[in-house]
């Protein structure tokens, strides 16, 4: 089983990541922060709470005021399989890989840099839990916090954010720079004129978006 700890409910389940060691910290780009509000958005990192590894990357993206996130890289160990599927998952995100899969969805801000309202999945056994998170005060640390009934019965786990020379590790299936960079260029083409008659107008293709690696 991958070592991947960050999805908890209660104290009764199996620990967590539960550490806000860092590996890689710089100061979050502008877009993370907004007239003093910290955004979660951004590339975070888990470590293992006794070795100080790293377990993973999370990617969060803001759809239009609804934060999303979703496993951007993977630190396997010998003989773990890098092709690890949710088999195990319910909905529309059965049998997708766990590279790209998105764990946390439908979080809304609640208060100050703070988001609830969603829930975040364990992929290990397909089970979704409520969930809110918290941005620390100098935005560089994200409380994730996964429950079952009630907020308080949860447990915190402490995610920590990567600069942006991060990205540039991530494969370009979880990269939305390349996502983006990838995307069909609107088309420029015109039909040619004739006498009398207006050039035909040609619709732009829909650039690919970061959550097109969900479900598939």
């Amino acid at each position: 089983m991958m070592r991947m700890r960050f999805v908890l409910a209660v104290a009764a389940l199996a620990p967590l990541v539960c550490s806000a060691a860092a590996q890689s910290v710089s100061t979050p780009n502008a877009s993370a922060q907004k007239a003093g509000q910290w955004s979660p958005v951004g590339l975070w990192q888990a470590v293992d709470s006794d070795t100080k590894q790293p377990t993973g990357w999370f990617l969060i993206d803001d759809h239009n005021g609804v934060f999303d996130g979703i496993i951007a890289k993977m630190f396997l160990k010998p003989g773990e399989d890098p092709n690890a599927i949710c088999d195990k998952c319910k909905d529309d995100r059965k049998d997708h890989t766990w590279l790209g899969l998105e764990i946390i969805r439908g979080m809304k801000p609640e208060g100050e840099n703070k988001y609830g309202g969603g829930t975040i999945l364990d992929p290990r056994d397909g089970k979704i839990y409520k969930a809110t998170m918290k941005v620390t005060p100098d935005g560089q640390t994200l409380v994730v916090r996964g429950y079952i009934g009630f907020e308080l019965l949860g447990q915190n786990q402490y995610w920590t954010r990567l600069p942006d020379s991060a990205y540039s590790a991530l494969d370009p299936s979880a990269n939305p720079q390349y996502i983006h960079k990838a995307a069909p260029a609107p088309a420029q083409t015109q039909a040619p004129r004739k006498s009398g008659t207006a050039a035909s107008a040609h619709k732009s293709e829909t650039p690919l978006q970061l959550r097109s690696t969900v479900g598939q």
